[in-house]
């Protein structure tokens, strides 16, 4: 019998573990948080390598968290059986993919800088936050806490990054967000969460009271962005917030019906998209 050799094989794999290592680094919100703060970069002005600077310093601190938790989180992951996680299903070592979070969170550091040395301890506050989360607090009270400091410090890295000084309603704008971001990401996840331990704000709130507290957070958000700024609010903000409300009471109504439906989740992910685009507006007219 005899043994030939496929060269395509080696390849096939090689793109395997990148595939597996890309969905390891939660590739939506890292691509959403990156473009959003590419995108207020260029609203404020920045040259393209200024530009390439921020995103690729938000990049990075997105690839270590999402790498960091998930090496992190496996073995829950596993006993609640996550197909889609590659770490938990043994496809990538948690070994190899918490190495490469560490080395993403040493490459942040100093691309930060490069917007300026503010800015820059700014991006290390921001990304130290996170970590904190993935360990220990994704599991205390605090659980929030990480969320709001990190998001508050993004507008605030790229206002720095810009010659700009980050006013505090567009900071406050930030950590609202984030917190309710916080609310909004655990969601699908807090039944599994329950039963592997994890005990954060969101799991002693329960899914209502996580829905309200997201609700709450990013309708403050809201406002925060339309009425921090100088002059009155953007015309778009009414039938925004019109949306904005109109989108929650159907997301209620549902849940009040059934428990277990989706919509409630995707009617505070619409108002998280408002604010995003509100955040990108806004910060066109900073002093």
């Amino acid at each position: 019998m005899s043994l030939t050799w496929n060269p395509s094989s080696g390849h096939t794999c090689r793109m395997s573990v990148a595939i597996s290592l890309l969905r390891a680094s939660h590739p939506e919100p890292a691509a959403g948080v990156t473009a959003v703060a590419a995108l207020l970069s260029i609203g404020l002005d920045r040259p393209l390598p200024g530009v390439i600077a921020v995103a690729a310093t938000v990049l990075a601190s997105q690839l270590s968290i999402g790498w960091v938790n998930d090496a992190l989180d496996a073995p829950r992951d596993a006993a609640t059986g996550r197909t889609d996680k590659p770490v938990a299903t043994g496809v990538l070592s948690r070994r190899l993919v918490f190495t490469l979070g560490a080395l993403a969170a040493v490459a942040c550091v100093p691309l930060g800088f490069l917007s300026g040395p503010d800015a820059g301890l700014v991006s290390a506050l921001a990304l130290v936050s996170a970590l904190l989360y993935d360990w220990p607090l994704k599991s205390t009270l605090a659980s929030v806490v990480p969320y709001a400091v990190s998001f508050g410090a993004l507008p605030a890295f790229v206002a720095l990054g810009a010659g700009r000084t980050p006013p505090a309603w567009l900071i406050a704008a930030g950590a609202l967000l984030g917190a309710g971001a916080h609310f909004v990401n655990t969601l699908p996840d807090l039944d599994d969460d329950v039963r592997t331990g994890v005990r954060g704000l969101p799991h002693l709130l329960g899914r209502r009271g996580s829905l309200l507290a997201a609700a709450v957070l990013l309708l403050a958000a809201t406002a925060t962005l339309a009425f921090g700024p100088p002059g009155p609010p953007p015309v778009l903000f009414w039938p925004a917030l019109a949306a904005a409300l109109i989108a929650l009471s159907l997301g209620w109504y549902r849940m009040s019906r059934d428990p277990a439906s989706r919509v409630p989740f995707l009617s505070v992910i619409a108002v998280a998209l408002i604010d995003v685009v509100f955040l990108l507006v806004s910060g066109l007219h900073l002093d």
